[in-house]
């Protein structure tokens, strides 16, 4: 399925925040690059590409983005190859073999909650816990509907509804200025839209989602405080998949999911919310580092290392002044 991180429309929301990005295509592979800079200097940053159809083709991708990293003096290439017939399994033998390194962090969520729409409607609902069944076809009862909208003005809704949600857990949601700018670009392109329930004409949740050719991404999302006991956000995502259904969009992509067994994880509530609509979890092979300045890679390396092992040894030392404390007070 086609990432719209990999799509025209992203590129060009990058373009007009400031960055430099770079499209190109060849044998079986295409590719979005992105300029971005780190402690490192400048690299090239992929995301959930490159695109390629074969082995043959993702080692023409890479050659491809060496040579431009090399033109726009960047230390390194990011990649996400999620659309390149590599599994999460066979990525270390893989991309290990073509000299790639893992990154010291995923950039993109590696496990992902999809919902495949090849299916009747009534079958894709069949998959959802019963509750979310029973609220999409009757929450009509308490006065609550549902609308899309391609008019960016409206994005402010929710930007209210994050606040809120910001406020009560300590989420730390995007900012409005980029919110407003992806809206700007995406929404009158028909690549983003914003789902929005109301209780009597007055909004109380709101949804973004992306699209691209053939798979709609859920985004983000958030409801008014005031009307939490509600739960609109349930029917406001079940209608944003059936709409994707209508639409011919082959899947609906929930956006990144917690790993099996760990409730403590921070993303474990969301990952049983999204998991009541059915589907299926997508492993990705994670986000890995191509090096192009070995040298200039390597002291980022060292020096990434060396602050990890301060932070540690800072924390270590601060837990241990911790107890020290404690001890002295009992003793008095």
């Amino acid at each position: 399925m086609e990432h719209f991180l990999q799509s025209e429309p992203w590129a060009r929301l990058q373009e007009s925040l400031g960055k430099t990005v770079h499209r190109e295509t060849g044998p079986g592979f295409s590719y979005l690059a992105i300029e971005e800079k780190n402690p490192a200097g400048r690299f090239l940053y992929v995301p959930y590409g490159p695109v390629a159809k074969d082995p043959a083709a993702l080692d023409a991708a890479l050659a491809s983005l060496t040579a431009l990293a090399r033109e726009r003096k960047a230390s390194f290439v990011r990649v996400e190859p999620v659309d390149a017939g590599i599994s999460a399994e066979e990525a270390d033998a893989v991309l290990g073999a073509r000299g790639l390194v893992r990154a010291p962090r995923n950039q993109q969520p590696e496990l992902t909650w999809v919902i495949d729409l090849d299916r009747e409607a009534k079958e894709i609902l069949a998959g959802m816990k019963p509750t979310n069944r029973n609220l999409y076809r009757n929450i009509h009862k308490k006065g609550v509907t549902f609308r899309v909208s391609q008019d960016p003005e409206e994005i402010g809704i929710l930007l209210e509804f994050l606040h809120q949600t910001a406020a009560r857990s300590g989420f730390k949601p995007q900012s409005d200025d980029y919110l407003a700018k992806v809206a700007r670009s995406l929404m009158p392109a028909g690549a983003a839209s914003l789902f929005i329930a109301e209780l009597e004409g007055t909004p109380i949740a709101a949804a973004l989602a992306y699209d691209s050719a053939d798979t709609r991404t859920y985004a983000h999302a958030a409801i008014d405080d005031a009307h939490r006991k509600l739960s609109a956000g349930i029917p406001l995502l079940v209608t944003l998949i059936v709409d994707a259904k209508e639409k011919g969009l082959a899947a609906v992509d929930l956006w990144g999911i917690a790993p099996e067994g760990q409730p403590g994880h921070k993303w474990a509530g969301f990952t049983a919310f999204k998991k009541s609509f059915g589907g299926r979890e997508v492993a990705y092979p994670g986000t890995w580092d191509l090096p192009v300045h070995r040298a200039v890679y390597g002291a980022y390396q060292l020096a990434r290392h060396g602050a990890q092992t301060a932070r540690k040894a800072l924390a270590a030392g601060r837990k241990a002044l911790g107890g020290l404390r404690k001890l002295r007070a009992r003793a008095r």
